[in-house]
């Protein structure tokens, strides 16, 4: 079964975007500071990417990169519009639980669930997500999209590893199984 991976930077106090839905705040505290990207790590494990909608556009516009940056991986981006498919990105109109597991049981590599925070909050509610990777920024938002919203139920995690550079704290959680309390 595949491994699925929700890799996300976000502030201090949980937010994603701010409330624009922008992202310039993403960084480190020093421009010119050490730049241990952990992202490069991560990736070479992936080759599929699920996104949003809205994280989709902000890769579009926000990256402005001249080629789509996950050119050679599988792109899923759920959506309620009916955009015409590119190479390599499908456009889905699912339920995203269904799907996915649909997903983890084909063969192939891990999994990034790359944004946003409904298919996130969705996918960790269904018990989906298998590590959380959570880039935390140096920066305090005060308000903006939050990645976490009020749960009902508690998620245990245990706590893989941790990694601090140019004042981004990395860390890395796998859900805790219950049979392990």
């Amino acid at each position: 079964m595949r491994t699925v991976t929700l890799f996300i930077a976000m502030s201090i106090d949980g937010f994603i975007a701010d409330r624009d839905g922008g992202m310039d705040w993403l960084g480190g505290q020093d421009p010119d500071g050490e730049e241990l990207s952990t992202y490069n790590q991560f990736i070479q494990g992936i080759d599929t990417v699920v996104m949003g909608w809205n994280t989709y556009e902000q890769v579009i516009n926000q990256v402005k990169e001249a080629e789509w940056p996950y050119a050679d991986m599988m792109t899923y981006v759920f959506t309620h519009r009916n955009p015409r498919a590119r190479e390599r990105i499908c456009f889905i109109n699912a339920d995203v639980c269904e799907f996915l597991r649909g997903l983890k049981m084909q063969k192939g590599g891990g999994i990034w669930i790359c944004g946003g925070a409904e298919i996130a909050q969705q996918l960790l509610q269904a018990g989906l997500i298998d590590v959380l990777h959570l880039n935390i920024m140096p920066t305090i938002l005060g308000n903006g999209i939050r990645l976490f919203k009020e749960r009902e139920d508690e998620v245990p995690l245990r706590l893989l590893k941790t990694q601090s550079y140019n004042g981004i704290t990395d860390v890395v959680y796998t859900r805790r199984n219950q049979a392990e309390e």
